[in-house]
């Protein structure tokens, strides 16, 4: 808990003095009130007397929502409580507050005990569970705008907060505190809000535009949905890549609440959405789960029914991909919704049908399922507490008794990427426990160190949404998008259709039938530290194999402390065969460095966890020896990535979040329209982001003549997905592969260029099918499928990578392979019977995507041209690509040739 009078007292003058002199674009509220009827303790502060406006008159800024909490708590002690549970890239503050009767507040700590014992049934027997049932408060958790840009629910956590603490005559107020504790998350992305408003603020007039046309409304690039790197974070609640989302996740797990809600905006031209969510659900989530949502769907409905507001459910907003805010906590057991308002996007707005509506309207509709949200858990705490305490029995029981009832990682070539799933797991709740010695299971042998995830424990269908190769989709729903397929209509796969974490890291799993149980066992300690120093007095050099996490981390690490770093192209062995080194090994020679060389790696082992090796004979009895020309010089790249429209916000930010904050290197971003400038020479790698459309017409002719004459002098160009449209424009040059069309068997030649063709007569059904096909079009998109990637081992850009990798594939954009005259495929995807890993994959896309590159190297002039077909940064949840793209980089920069 935190409170800062000082702090509260400067924000409500400082907010006040904003208010005084901001633009008049207060909106008559005399007319209009957030609950018809309601009198309201005058004790109670106001927004107004904080923030100096009233709720849905102007967009509340992050600092005055926090201000707000905290005048909350220093009132009502007794009835809310505040605590902050993380800080932004940006520094602000994430608090949530818990809002409860005075006697529920009391025994807050008390609650939080009871729920744990509740969800651990080993240790709970049933009659100590009916007993806790009995006697903890049900909960309902709202959490509001992790789109920042999604404006109305954080000021309807305030009003929903006001209105539970204020309320004099709403009779279910005194049951909801009675009964449950509501807790607020009121705003998950304060960085994405302040750009928000900043943007607005900064286009605003003199009273507000509800035109689409309206600057206010119109969001410069990046736009405020996401946080200071550019993520979105409901994607990102498994993969925990963000300190927002490890914080919220952290807390969720303390408190478990019974009901979760995310509440969202959508398209101005909407009305408004609630659960039940639509299909395809995932099929770990348990039955009565599903059913509860139908008890908030028509509650909801019926608010509605009353205050005369449209709404829509079982549509487009599903229920199958574990990342979002809305299913994550239904896999430790919480009934889990998506809530979806109209958004004004500033405050005024007009839909297409010319009706116009107010800020202070897409407010009041997610006050109104907020209330009767945590209505619907009053009335019915007991219920969803043993409905919640079954979920956890049921969970044990089915570890115990299916097909897969353990996962094992081996302790093999990725250790590092094993080790960070098994954090991700145990951060998430799971039990993973690691072999202290070598141990037998389900007829295979494992070595120490390996990871063991036995089933029959409360979280094993969390385990086995994110570890099964493939969840299974509804049939019914895959035969229905094949049917909209057929007839050129978009289908509603609304997200990604695998994340398996193993897939994603590229690291060996196996799937047990039977649970591990003999061995030398120990739970598994994320904290304990990792790599280390051996033989720090060699007096010839030190040695760090290449191929894992670590070693990229050190890399980046020693070039940026001044430490010259080799790099050996082909894999070696020294002592007489006794070590041996992947190609890629890094090469610290004592002579070409300072002499406390030793203890500047120390440092930087104990930072990344590396393993480094020191050397006194460099005799190689295999490979290069480190004077060959197989052994390249690694300079410290300067690195470039392209910023603004039309790159594709999410892949901007979540690559330049790779390189900095998963690698420690740094990156400059720059604009677009500064691609063609002379200063583009001040670095020597420049990434274009995948992109919203086409770089070629913001780049220009002149620009990409720049962009290839600062290539052809040495520089090295990373493209990805969307990028390639432009590198492989005929009119660029910059690539030789190119973007196909979709193969047709039954397809007709598109006409050419006459006004007019050969009539043709039509004999049957297929013969129209034929004629109405389009002649010329992108392979069908995919909205996310796990495919395999076959590695050429013998180009440089594989140095330490895997022979086969896995590659997430969305969109319909597929390339030719290039020819060995020009460049090297370096990686490819497999045979169509073999492509698929994991999600589903349209048949034609499957049969034209096999064999095409994923990963293109063209050198070109003195520098390299270097093509991802595919994002392989993507919400930085696929690991296991990670090494292939950092090689991009590094060894990237090493093998161009620029005069030094």
């Amino acid at each position: 808990m935190f409170r800062q009078i000082s702090r509260l007292m400067f924000a409500t003058v400082y907010s006040v003095a904003v208010a005084l002199v901001a633009p008049a674009f207060a909106q008559n509220q005399d007319d209009f009130a957030f609950w018809p009827g309601a009198t309201y303790d005058a004790s109670i502060p106001t927004l107004q007397s904080i923030a100096g406006h009233e709720n849905g008159e102007r967009i509340t800024k992050p600092e005055d929502v926090v201000a707000y909490f905290q005048a909350l708590e220093a009132v009502a002690p007794d009835r809310i409580k505040v605590w902050e549970y993380a800080r932004t890239w940006q520094g602000r503050p994430l608090i949530y507050a818990a809002i409860s009767s005075p006697e529920n507040i009391a025994r807050l700590d008390d609650v939080r005990t009871g729920v744990a014992a509740l969800a651990d049934p080993r240790a709970t027997n049933r009659a100590e569970a009916d007993r806790l049932i009995s006697s903890l408060p049900g909960s309902t958790w709202i959490a509001y705008g992790v789109h920042g840009n999604e404006i109305s629910s954080t000021d309807a956590a305030i009003m929903t907060a006001y209105h539970l603490l204020a309320a004099q005559n709403d009779e279910r107020v005194q049951k909801i505190m009675n009964e449950t504790i509501v807790f607020i998350d009121p705003m998950q992305n304060p960085d994405g809000r302040a750009r928000f408003i900043h943007n607005f603020e900064t286009s605003e007039g003199l009273e507000p535009q509800a035109s689409r046309l309206a600057a206010e409304r119109n969001e410069p690039w990046p736009n405020g949905r996401t946080n200071h790197y550019l993520f979105d974070m409901n994607r990102d609640w498994f993969a925990l890549t963000q300190p927002e989302t490890v914080g919220r996740i952290r807390i969720l797990r303390e408190w478990m609440p019974l009901v979760f809600v995310d509440a969202h905006e959508m398209g101005s031209d909407s009305t408004y959405y609630f659960a039940p969510e639509a299909v395809p659900y995932n099929p770990h989530l348990a039955a009565d789960q599903r059913a509860s949502l139908e008890l908030f769907g028509r509650n909801n409905a019926r608010w509605f029914d009353r205050f005369g507001f449209d709404y829509f459910t079982r549509e487009v907003f599903d229920a199958f991909y574990p990342g979002y805010g809305a299913s994550w906590p239904s896999y430790y057991g919480a009934i889990a919704m998506t809530y979806e308002q109209a958004s004004a996007r500033g405050l005024k707005a007009r839909r297409n049908t010319g009706e116009e509506f107010h800020y202070r309207d897409t407010v009041r509709q997610h006050f109104v399922t907020s209330l009767s949200t945590a209505e619907v858990t009053a009335d019915n705490s007991e219920k969803f507490l043993r409905e919640f305490y079954s979920y956890r029995v049921s969970a044990i029981e089915e570890g115990r008794t299916e097909n897969v009832r353990s996962f094992i990682f081996p302790a093999t070539r990725d250790a590092a990427g094993a080790r960070k799933i098994a954090s991700l797991l145990t951060t998430q709740g799971a039990e993973v426990i690691q072999a202290n010695a070598a141990f037998q299971a389900c007829g295979a042998s494992y070595d120490a160190g390996a990871y063991i995830i036995n089933l029959n424990q409360p979280s094993k269908r969390l385990l086995r949404t994110l570890l099964d190769e493939n969840i299974e989709i509804e049939q019914g729903f895959l035969e229905e998008q094949e049917r909209l397929r057929s007839k050129n209509l978009p289908d509603q796969i609304y997200d990604v259709t695998a994340w398996s974490l193993a897939q994603m890291f590229n690291v060996e799993m196996d799937a047990c039938g039977s649970l591990v149980i003999a061995g030398d066992f120990s739970p598994f300690d994320p904290t304990a530290s990792e790599g280390g120093l051996t033989n720090p007095d060699a007096s010839v050099a030190f040695l760090v194999n290449w191929g894992e996490r670590p070693a990229a981390r050190l890399l980046a690490l020693a070039l940026r402390r001044g430490l010259t770093v080799y790099s050996s192209d082909l894999p070696f062995t020294l002592a007489e065969g006794e070590m041996q080194f992947n190609a890629g090994a890094l090469i610290f020679k004592r002579e070409d460095n300072p002499d406390n060389l030793p203890a500047i790696l120390e440092e930087i082992v104990g930072e990344t966890g590396a393993e480094v090796i020191g050397v006194s004979d460099s005799w190689a009895t295999s490979g290069p020896n480190f004077g060959s020309f197989n052994v390249v010089k690694m300079p410290a790249p300067r690195v470039a990535i392209a910023w603004d429209m039309p790159t594709n916000p999410y892949s901007a930010g979540n690559t330049r979040y790779v390189i900095e904050r998963q690698f420690d290197y740094p990156v400059t971003a720059i604009r677009m329209s500064q691609l063609g400038s002379r200063y583009l020479d001040n670095f020597d790698v420049l990434v274009l982001p995948a992109a919203w459309g086409d770089y070629t017409q913001e780049v220009g002719a002149a620009g990409a003549e720049r962009i290839k004459d600062w290539v052809d002098r040495g520089g090295v160009l990373i493209g990805a997905a969307g990028a390639l449209r432009f590198m492989a424009n005929p009119e660029v040059g910059l690539l030789s592969s190119r973007r196909e069309n979709a193969a047709k068997e039954n397809g007709v030649a598109a006409p050419g260029d006459d006004a007019t063709v050969e009539g043709k007569i039509i004999e049957d059904e297929q013969g129209f099918l034929n004629a109405v096909e389009p002649k010329t079009e992108s392979p069908d998109p995919s909205a996310g499928v796990m495919v395999k990637a076959v590695v050429d081992s013998d180009h440089w850009l594989a140095a330490g990578v895997a022979p086969e990798l896995n590659v997430l594939v969305r969109g319909g954009d597929i390339y030719t392979p290039v020819d060995l005259n020009t460049g090297t495929n370096v990686a490819r995807f497999a045979g169509a019977n073999e492509l698929v890993v994991g999600g589903h994959l349209w048949e034609q896309t499957r049969d034209q995507l096999a064999y095409k590159p994923f990963v293109i190297a063209e050198p070109r002039g003195a520098g390299q041209v270097i093509a991802f077909t595919q994002d392989p940064t993507v919400r930085a949840y696929l690991d296991g690509l990670n090494l292939i793209y950092m090689n991009a980089i590094f060894r990237g920069a090493a093998h161009a040739t620029p005069p030094r």
